[in-house]
């Protein structure tokens, strides 16, 4: 319960950080080249669709395949001692509780998590060590 409470947290303010991001015209972060390079780690048939950066910590992923599954990956751009890693996925129409979360320590990488949404946008987000990428109603298909 309390995992769930802290998740569901942690999403909310990462929307709240997306949200005023997205306000600022520095919020162009997406268009920037990634900080850290894809790792597959969603599997065969996964195309990155989109990409955030978390600072120059790393950068969170949008996968998708034909299969109708998004799937995200949190992967950090120098791999080293375990450090508190996040990645969230959710339909942009469900509750913050409904989000797909792996978080914990990890040295490479966070994820992956996989959210069934054909013609549905998905909300998603990366943390690594306090700083954040949130990207709302994205990949609408």
């Amino acid at each position: 319960m309390l995992k769930k409470f802290r998740s569901a947290a942690l999403l909310a303010a990462a929307i709240t950080l997306g949200s005023l991001a997205a306000a600022s015209p520095a919020s162009a972060a997406s268009a920037a080249a990634p900080v850290a390079s894809y790792n597959g780690a969603c599997g065969s048939g996964y195309s990155v669709v989109d990409h955030a950066n978390i600072g120059s910590k790393g950068t969170v992923f949008l996968t998708y395949n034909s299969n109708g599954y998004n799937c995200a990956v949190t992967v950090r751009a120098t791999p080293g001692a375990a450090v508190d890693m996040t990645v969230g996925l959710k339909r942009s129409s469900d509750s913050p509780a409904q989000a797909q979360e792996d978080g914990g320590r990890y040295t490479t990488y966070a994820g992956p998590v996989y959210r069934y949404a054909p013609s549905h946008c998905v909300d998603w987000f990366g943390n690594i060590s306090g700083t954040n990428a949130h990207r709302t109603a994205t990949n609408c298909s």
